[in-house]
């Protein structure tokens, strides 16, 4: 949960190559150091950070890894389109958020989770087993409470979807959990259901009814209530932008 306890706490590691790469990855995500643009070089960077050159270098070979810059012989480190960024590492979905999101990137990433997510909760449907199917019982039951923040309340929802997708049984949806971690950090910066108590409420039986459908072994079902959650999470954040 390291993108919601990041959001939530406010904390960041900081370390001289977390700063450096942090600094950097912002200034890239935000369009402050452009795409096609050279980096300054090692010196000025050096100068800029107080930091030797061996730091400096760790720092850039992160940034390359993440597809933000490319070294070009001779001609110094470029910073790549968007197209070429790992857009599904933590760091850049929260340097993302950090810079500012627009209606468009969270539109991006609920279509992104509709073209999983669902699918993860037909595969449940088949493949949950009754402790998988108790836990969801428990997890959908928590996020009705009358006593959540905002951000307990989206950790709950965190909990459920990262549950459904353990129970797909399928490991690589199990591994794209940054995305719906990234989705719920908009949530949770942008919108919450803990101020009107019954949209809490609808919150925990929306996410009950793919539960239900799971037990039911119902592929259908728990893909139609899995789309209809997130698609509700994403009306609601459009809302709150317009708003």
């Amino acid at each position: 949960m390291g993108l919601l306890q990041t959001a939530i706490s406010g904390q960041r590691v900081r370390s001289n190559h977390a700063h450096i790469v942090g600094s950097l990855g912002r200034d890239i995500v935000s369009g402050a150091i452009p795409s096609g643009a050279t980096l300054p070089g090692d010196a000025e960077l050096m100068a800029r950070f107080g930091v030797s050159r061996t730091v400096l270098r760790e720092a850039l070979k992160t940034l390359a890894a993440k597809g933000l810059i490319v070294p070009r012989a001779g001609i110094g480190t470029r910073v790549t389109g968007r197209e070429n960024w790992s857009l599904f590492d933590p760091d850049i979905l929260n340097w993302h958020f950090d810079c500012g999101i627009d209606e468009a990137f969270l539109v991006h990433l609920s279509e992104i989770r509709l073209a999983f997510e669902p699918y993860a909760a037909a595969l449940a449907a088949e493949r949950a087993t009754p402790e998988d199917i108790v836990r969801l019982d428990q997890l959908a039951d928590d996020m009705g409470r009358v006593d959540h923040t905002p951000e307990s309340h989206t950790l709950a929802d965190l909990r459920f979807h990262l549950a459904v997708a353990e129970a797909s049984r399928n490991p690589f949806l199990r591994s794209v959990g940054s995305l719906i971690e990234a989705a719920l950090v908009g949530v949770f910066r942008l919108s919450s259901p803990t101020t009107d108590r019954q949209a809490v409420l609808d919150a925990s039986q929306s996410h009950r009814a793919i539960v239900e459908a799971i037990r039911r072994r119902d592929r259908a079902g728990a893909r139609a209530a899995m789309e209809a959650v997130i698609i509700t999470g994403l009306e609601r954040v459009r809302a709150a932008l317009h708003s």
